[in-house]
């Protein structure tokens, strides 16, 4: 099976932005690109109005794709570029066609007036249940260069943010954020958010020595977990940031400095679904960056 990248488009503004994004990391990866248009069929009552029917409807919808996939390969010359109209639900559709791709890219609505992204219930089930990393991506985003570079600091590079849970560490979390930083030449900013044991909350004075202490400690935890990657990657600059609350929050106020946050999602295969996690579902409603969630065991 050829390795691709693909990315989820249905015309809106953000999906338009995921594609954008999609290319230049294909074109990273030296890898094509497939877009994939899901189209859903109108309801019978509805096919049979005039100027509405099924095959009026598809007519529009496979432009989508067309017109996407002409104008990215005006834009990145000798990208390979294919396009794929699929019919069914939304969520599933999309997690079939990139099954056995290299990355999934979706588009991530802006919430007007408190920043970050209005993730749907299509991104958050394919989220939820794809085990290939997942990308989403808001509208605006193909301003910033494939390097991480804004066109206002041309020559400033934004780092790629991981977070990272040091007690657990997440191999394919880590090497995946590795990776990135590695391709765009960027640093990149390991955040851990880590609360302070219930008994130094009651009844005892703030001690800033012992804080210090603890943050040595999980600095020393983060510097162990992350030393295999660090040899493969030796011109990475690294740069640890163990914070004392929520990991959520540390990773949304990073992101607004990030080319790319990189967080993970634990498979889990049992009987009450498939979840994302706190901390994923709160980065993804937030951040002000894209945002990667890479499944592990």
């Amino acid at each position: 099976m050829v390795r691709t990248v693909v990315a989820g488009l249905d015309g809106s503004p953000e999906s338009r932005a995921a594609a954008e994004w999609a290319a230049r990391e294909a074109r990273l990866l030296g890898l094509p690109l497939k877009i994939v248009h899901v189209w859903e069929p109108v309801p019978v009552p509805m096919a049979q109005a005039p100027l509405l029917g099924a095959e009026t409807q598809q007519h529009w919808s496979e432009r989508i794709p067309r017109e996407a996939g002409e104008g990215l390969r005006l834009r990145h010359p000798g990208l390979d570029v294919t396009e794929e109209q699929v019919t069914g639900s939304p969520a599933d559709a999309l997690v079939d066609a990139a099954k056995g791709a290299e990355l999934l890219v979706l588009g991530s609505r802006g919430l007007s007036g408190v920043g970050g992204f209005l993730v749907g219930s299509v991104g958050l089930a394919v989220v939820a249940h794809a085990e290939l990393p997942v990308v989403l991506v808001r509208a605006g985003e193909q301003t910033v260069a494939a390097d991480g570079t804004s066109p206002a600091s041309a020559t400033v590079s934004r780092p790629v943010v991981l977070g990272v849970d040091a007690g657990a560490p997440a191999d394919a979390v880590i090497e995946f954020a590795f990776a990135e930083a590695a391709r765009r030449g960027t640093a990149l900013r390991v955040v851990y958010g880590w609360s302070l044991p219930p008994y130094f909350a009651y009844g005892l004075a703030f001690d800033s020595g012992l804080n210090d202490g603890l943050f040595r400690e999980e600095a020393a935890a983060l510097t162990e977990a992350l030393r295999p990657w660090r040899r493969k990657h030796p011109a990475i600059e690294v740069v640890l940031e163990p914070r004392v609350g929520s990991a959520a929050d540390h990773l949304v106020d990073a992101s607004r400095e990030a080319c790319l946050v990189v967080i993970g999602r634990r498979i889990r295969r049992g009987g009450l679904g498939a979840h994302i996690g706190p901390v994923a579902h709160g980065v993804l409603h937030h951040s002000t960056a894209p945002v990667a969630v890479v499944a592990h065991d």
